[in-house]
């Protein structure tokens, strides 16, 4: 591992984002207003004064994304879902606005995000953080040029359609992702995940779509440079 992207969730946790990517030169930033705190920030009247902060972040040269951002469905029930819907719809604006790609979070609302990604006029790069869509979502994807992040899932037992989702998306446009300190990969699962174990990650899409590993790491690299436009000077 030569690279880091720092998500940020919040408005304190991307400014904490954007300072380390000052700091260290192997790591960029993400900002955004994470949609499961879209809800509560919005709700308390904050949502436009925190994206305001987060506009000025975004021009920062260190900062290559807009997000997390999107819709979840699993932590947010109905009461929230308009709340995550206007938050998501100015991310992207944001995101299109100072030409950051747009990372999406979609937990259990692949419908929703679809449907809300094709009334939007995008950002150049969008990926799917996180990936959990099936095959045909993964088309859908791959036919719009988006990008399409692994995490160890596809190690899992239970995971086969994550793993026929790899197996027809454009191998241009797949990246792989921890998602640290979530979803380690088998054999290390059930254990704090970190950077260190995305070799397993790795090795498991290399034998899903059948390509030598060494060239799977160079196409994984290439595409995530691309994905995220890495600024001048980045040494990862």
């Amino acid at each position: 591992m030569t690279g880091i992207v720092q998500v940020g969730v919040d408005l304190t946790s991307s400014e904490r984002a954007v300072m380390l990517a000052q700091q260290e030169s192997n790591v960029v930033a993400a900002v955004a207003v994470h949609p499961n705190e879209a809800p509560e920030v919005r709700q308390s009247g904050q949502l436009d004064q925190q994206l305001a902060r987060l506009a000025e972040l975004a021009e920062l040269p260190d900062v290559v994304a807009v997000g997390e951002t999107g819709m979840d469905f699993y932590r947010t029930d109905e009461s929230g879902r308009t709340d995550q819907e206007i938050s998501f719809r100015e991310h992207i604006a944001l995101a299109k606005a100072t030409n950051r790609t747009l990372v999406i979070h979609d937990r259990d609302a692949h419908d929703a995000v679809l449907r809300i990604l094709a009334s939007e006029d995008l950002p150049e790069r969008v990926v799917f953080h996180c990936f959990s869509g099936d095959a045909e979502m993964a088309k859908v994807c791959s036919e719009a040029g988006w990008f399409l992040s692994f995490p160890g899932v596809v190690t899992f037992r239970n995971a086969p359609e994550l793993r026929k989702a790899l197996s027809v998306a454009d191998p241009a446009q797949i990246l792989v992702e921890t998602d640290a300190p979530f979803l380690t990969p088998a054999p290390q699962r059930g254990r704090p995940n970190a950077s260190y174990l995305m070799p397993h990650t790795v090795r498991a899409m290399a034998h899903e779509i059948e390509m030598p590993l060494d060239e799977l790491c160079r196409t994984l690299r290439d595409n995530t440079l691309r994905a995220f436009r890495m600024p001048a000077g980045f040494t990862g």
